[in-house]
């Protein structure tokens, strides 16, 4: 129980050094009523108040019978997904949206029991629909990276 607490705290003094730095960020331009600093500055803050829930609560998080075992397998599964996320933030602004969500969306739901034909049409079908829904209905524009030439 003292782990959960002791790492609970490490991960609230690293939101809070995350939201000094995030605080006087200022960007040139802005598209959003509130601001770029808004998003972080929340995410922190709501994550702020969940770990101190965790660093302070009266009982210990006990795991139950029906969960997963934290086995090697289910840590080398983390550690892809990590690194699948690390690919698709290096690859988003160079291939674009569309093609780095298929690109690691696949993989993805192969990693967690999808079939091949299965994964790759749902994630091309989910990447060109959350593309027309963030960037055409949201307004939120996304980079088309090597799809640029399909624009207008």
């Amino acid at each position: 129980m003292i782990l959960q607490r002791v790492f609970a705290l490490i991960l609230l003094a690293v939101c809070a050094a995350l939201a000094v730095m995030a605080w006087p960020y200022q960007a040139a331009f802005s598209y959003e009523p509130v601001g770029p600093r808004a998003y972080p500055l929340l995410m922190l803050g709501l994550m702020g108040l969940a770990l101190l829930y965790l660093a302070f609560r009266p009982t210990p998080i006990v795991r139950s019978e029906d969960e997963p075992e934290l086995d090697r397998e289910t840590l080398n599964k983390i550690g892809l997904c990590v690194g699948l996320l690390v690919v698709f933030a290096a690859t988003f602004e160079s291939l674009g949206f569309i093609i780095s969500s298929i690109l690691i969306g696949v993989p993805m739901a192969r990693l967690y029991g999808g079939r091949w034909l299965h994964s790759v049409i749902i994630v091309g079908l989910m990447s060109i629909a959350l593309y027309v829904l963030f960037d055409r209905v949201m307004d939120v524009p996304l980079p088309l990276g090597l799809l640029d030439v399909l624009e207008n």
